[in-house]
C-alpha cells in the first residue's frame, strides 16, 4: 500500500467529490496568482488531491517543479531551467536534476523518491535542490502573469484556504510592496516560512524580480552556501528594501492534527483568528478540510462570514477525540514518566513525585490517573514502561505514520511511535496508546471560546 493510502486512516471523512463545487465569490479572485511548488520526488504522490479539491476554485494556478511533466492532465514546468547553466554542470546539488533531464523518471530509485523525510533530511537530492526555486519561482510567475495583483506561492502539502485568503488579501493594498509570511529566522534573516506559504504583491514581485535579473551570479552563489531558499528569498526582499509582515496565526506551519490550538506567539493565539493556510497535510486531511470548506460555503450562502482556527478544530478535529485511541500518537509532549526519566531526576524530585506520577509507567488507567491528578493536563500518551503527559491539545496521526517533515515547530519526530502497527512481529500491547481527559477538552472548548469576546478583528492587518 502506498505512503499517502496508508495515512489516510488518520482522518475517517466520506467526501464526494462533485463537478461543480461551491467557491467563493470574490471580486479579488481572478487577480491572484497562485503558484504551487514541488519537485519530482514528491510530485505524483501529493498533486493529485490538490487537482481534486482546492485548485478547482483557483481561476489561475501555475506548478513549478525540478522536471518538465504532466500529470492528471496539468503541466509542471521546469523552473532550475532559469539557473545559469555553468551552476547546473558543477553544482552537485544538480545531481537529480541532471539525472531527470538524461533519464526522466526512470532513473528515479526508491530511496530518492520517499520524499525529504524527517527533520528536512537536508542530504536528500529532492531537499537540495528545492533550495535553488525560490528567486527563479518569483521571476518565472511575473512573466507568467504580469498583471496579477497578488501572487501566493505554496508547497505540495500546504492547503490553501481559499475564501479566507481571498478576504485577508482585500485588506492589503496591492499597489504597495507586501510581503506576508509566517516567521522565520536563520541566522538574522527573516523570512516567510515556504510550506506555510507566503504572499507577495505585484510591486514587491517587481523588485525581486529586477534584483535576481541585476545579480543572479550573486544571488546564487549566496544560495550555494545556505540550505533554504524561503530564507534566500527574504534576504533579498530585504535587500530591496521590502519588509515581511509576520502574518501569524493566519500562514500555518503545522496540519490541524499537529498544531497546538491555544500556542501562543507575538501575543495572539490562532483560536479566534481565521485560517489561510496549514501545512504537513496527508490526502486525508485534505478530504476532511476540503469537505468542511464546502459545507461552510453551503451553510452560509446568505449570511457571509469566515471560518475561524475554532470552527476547523470544531469540525474535524474534536470529532476523532476519544478517552482512548489504540495505535495513535497524540503528541504527548510534556512530563514524562519512565524509568529512564526518573533516573534523571534528582533525589528531591524523586521524593515529590506523587504516588499517580511514580505508577503512570505501568499502565495506560495508571497514565490516565497521572494526568487527572495534574489540573492542567489535557491529553496522555502510554507505551509499555513510557507514559507522557501533556498541557496541549493535539490529535495526532495513527502510530504507523512516518516522522514529518521539516518546519520550524516540527524539526524531528516529537516522540517515537513506537512498533508500526502494520509489523506482524508486534502484538497491540506494545502499540503507543493515545488519551484525553474529555471534560478538560469541553472546558477547554468554552474557555478558549469565551477568549473571542476581546478580538475585535479575525484578521491581522
Amino acid at each position: 500500500m502506498g505512503h499517502s493510502s496508508r495515512l489516510r486512516r488518520v482522518f475517517f471523512v466520506a467526501v464526494v467529490f462533485t463537478e461543480t463545487p461551491v467557491c467563493p465569490k470574490s471580486p479579488l479572485s481572478d487577480d491572484v496568482l497562485v503558484v504551487l511548488r514541488t519537485g519530482a520526488t514528491e510530485a505524483r504522490e501529493k498533486l493529485p488531491i490538490h487537482f481534486q479539491t482546492v485548485l478547482t476554485c483557483i481561476p489561475d494556478f501555475i506548478i513549478y517543479s525540478d522536471f518538465e511533466e504532466d500529470i492528471a492532465g496539468h503541466r509542471l514546468h521546469d523552473v532550475l531551467s532559469e539557473v545559469g547553466e555553468g551552476l547546473r554542470q558543477s553544482n552537485p546539488d544538480f545531481q537529480l536534476y541532471n539525472q531527470l533531464r538524461a533519464h526522466g523518471r526512470d532513473g528515479l530509485d526508491y530511496e530518492t523518491l520517499f520524499g525529504s523525510g524527517a527533520g528536512g533530511a537536508t542530504d536528500n537530492p529532492g531537499w537540495k535542490l528545492d533550495k535553488w526555486k525560490f528567486l527563479p519561482m518569483v521571476d518565472r510567475a511575473l512573466r507568467h502573469r504580469p498583471g496579477a495583483k497578488w501572487f501566493v506561492f505554496v508547497e505540495g502539502d500546504t492547503y490553501l484556504v481559499w475564501q479566507n485568503l481571498l478576504e485577508w488579501l482585500a485588506k492589503f493594498d496591492p499597489g504597495q510592496p507586501h510581503y506576508l509570511g509566517k516567521h522565520m529566522y536563520i541566522g538574522h534573516v527573516l523570512f516567510g516560512h515556504g510550506g506555510s506559504g507566503f504572499a507577495l504583491s505585484n510591486p514587491a514581485v517587481r523588485k525581486v524580480s529586477q534584483r535576481w535579473g541585476e545579480a543572479q551570479a550573486e544571488i546564487e552563489a549566496y544560495t550555494a552556501q545556505e540550505w533554504a531558499g524561503d530564507m534566500v528569498l527574504g534576504k533579498v526582499a530585504k535587500d530591496v528594501g521590502i519588509d515581511m509582515f509576520w502574518a501569524f496565526p493566519h500562514l500555518q506551519g503545522d496540519s490541524p492534527s499537529t498544531m497546538d490550538w491555544n500556542v501562543s506567539k507575538l501575543g495572539r493565539e490562532p483560536w479566534c483568528y481565521a485560517p489561510a493556510t496549514f501545512h504537513h497535510l496527508n490526502g486525508g486531511e485534505y478530504e476532511a478540510l476540503w469537505a468542511f470548506e464546502q459545507r461552510w460555503l453551503l451553510d452560509h450562502r446568505t449570511s457571509w462570514t469566515s471560518p475561524r482556527f475554532r470552527d476547523v478544530i470544531k469540525a474535524v478535529v474534536l470529532p476523532r477525540l476519544r478517552e482512548r485511541r489504540d495505535a495513535w500518537d497524540n503528541m504527548a509532549t510534556g512530563a514524562e514518566y519512565s524509568t529512564e526519566a526518573f533516573a534523571k531526576l534528582s533525589e528531591e524530585d524523586r521524593r515529590a513525585l506523587s504516588p499517580a506520577e511514580r505508577q503512570a509507567p505501568g499502565s495506560f488507567e495508571g497514565c490516565r490517573a497521572a494526568c487527572e491528578s495534574k489540573p492542567g493536563c489535557i491529553q496522555f500518551s502510554f507505551s509499555p514502561g513510557r507514559c507522557t503527559t501533556s498541557t496541549e491539545l493535539r490529535l495526532g496521526h495513527a502510530a504507523d505514520a512516518p516522522c514529518l517533515e521539516y518546519s520550524n515547530a516540527a524539526a524531528k519526530c516529537l516522540r517515537p511511535a513506537g512498533p508500526r502497527v502494520d509489523s506482524l512481529s508486534s502484538s497491540p500491547e506494545e502499540f503507543i496508546h493515545a488519551g484525553w481527559i474529555m471534560s478538560r477538552v469541553s472546558d477547554y472548548v468554552k474557555l478558549l471560546d469565551g477568549s473571542c469576546v476581546r478580538i475585535s478583528e479575525e484578521w491581522v492587518i
